[in-house]
């Protein structure tokens, strides 16, 4: 008897804007922001796919990728629909003018109620996993972020993290280097648990110049009402996105 399918389609992800250039959705973790050799469901796959059913679309659909998220992690995720945008949104990454803000429940609290940390990340990628430095080494990238403490509860934090760096692990590796490891993050020392549960990070809020318009956009998403983010209040998570407010035509 055949089983049933249950692969991913982009039809489930709720869209947070849409237009000719740019398509912003929810990420759900679990899935790859872009193909790999696993060949498993990705987030580019998927888009292309469900533009191609949406739009009746015959031939090859474009969506480009702008920025990743790693497999475990949720939430707002931003691509192109065309080469312009793609070429243009790529070019406000590198020169950081793309804001990234994320949630993230954590083990303890971290020992000042807001901080920037730096810190040097060099990448195993033999084990998937980045080492911390404080000073510089070989391989290693610079890795900037600022964390600000939002509420507490019990012996786990909520934190609101802004971006300055985009380094692969770097959330994850930075807070678990101040003896505050993400909440079912096992690979950087969280406490291990039954079954294999979604790390308590998400992407809460992406902003960007539109490629043609220029007007500042944000698009903000929340996390699903489940453990251990069912322990904070939608209040909680409002104030987390007032710390770095949306930079709009400034």
């Amino acid at each position: 008897m055949a089983s049933e399918d249950r692969s991913p389609s982009a039809g489930i992800m709720p869209i947070l804007y849409e237009d000719n250039h740019l398509l912003a959705v929810v990420k759900p973790p679990g899935i790859l922001s872009q193909a790999d050799d696993t060949l498993e469901p990705d987030m580019v796959t998927l888009l292309k796919q469900d533009l191609k059913d949406r739009y009746s679309k015959p031939g090859n659909v474009f969506v480009g990728l702008v920025h990743r998220l790693d497999r475990p992690v949720g939430g707002a995720m931003l691509f192109a629909k065309t080469s312009k945008a793609a070429s243009r949104l790529s070019e406000s990454v590198r020169s950081r003018s793309f804001d990234k803000q994320y949630i993230a429940v954590v083990h303890h609290t971290p020992g000042k109620p807001q901080d920037r940390l730096r810190h040097y990340l060099r990448k195993d990628a033999a084990r998937n996993i980045v080492t911390v430095h404080n000073s510089p080494v070989e391989g290693a990238k610079e890795a900037v972020l600022d964390y600000v403490v939002v509420a507490k509860h019990q012996n786990c934090t909520l934190v609101a993290v802004k971006l300055l760096t985009g380094r692969s692990h770097q959330i994850r590796a930075q807070m678990a280097a101040i003896g505050c490891p993400l909440v079912h993050d096992r690979k950087y020392g969280a406490p291990a648990v039954d079954g294999e549960l979604d790390i308590a990070l998400w992407s809460a809020s992406v902003g960007v110049a539109h490629p043609i318009t220029k007007e500042w956009m944000t698009f903000q998403s929340t996390p699903p009402l489940a453990s251990p983010w069912s322990r904070f209040s939608g209040d909680d998570y409002r104030n987390a996105l007032q710390y770095w407010p949306s930079r709009g035509n400034s």
